[in-house]
């Protein structure tokens, strides 16, 4: 039996806003942006190169899922954004306005900071040690 987590849903306040944040700042590519409603799209987006899983970004239908923008992980880190070349991408990030809410540091399982997405989702920006 094989399985893999395929897609993973981000609820956010607008999908324009969101696609220009991970694209242009955290460097995703946008692979689809299909209208399903007037108000409602599907848009998939994943880091450049992953074979893992995508990203859903879906907008917030009302006020129970707007109170949750920004806080689905209830302020931990939520989703980890794993590199091949730490330093490489830390410098872009940073220089494309992304907020580190840390220094970097080397753990034994690799090079890792913490940054805050345009809602204050937290994110792991790692290279695992090998």
């Amino acid at each position: 039996m094989n399985q893999a987590i395929a897609t993973i849903a981000l609820v956010v306040s607008d999908y324009d806003e969101a696609i220009a944040f991970y694209r242009d700042k955290v460097g995703f590519r946008l692979i689809e942006d299909t209208p399903l409603a007037p108000k409602k799209r599907w848009v998939l987006m994943s880091p450049p190169g992953a074979a893992g899983a995508r990203l859903l970004l879906a907008r917030a239908d009302g006020p129970e899922q707007e109170a949750v923008v920004g806080r689905q992980a209830g302020g931990r880190v939520m989703l980890f954004l794993e590199t091949d070349d730490f330093a490489r991408d830390h410098a872009r990030m940073q220089a494309n306005g992304i907020r580190f809410l840390e220094a970097p540091r080397h753990e034994p399982y690799g090079t890792v900071a913490v940054f805050a997405d345009l809602y204050g989702n937290k994110w792991d920006l790692i290279e695992p040690q090998r």
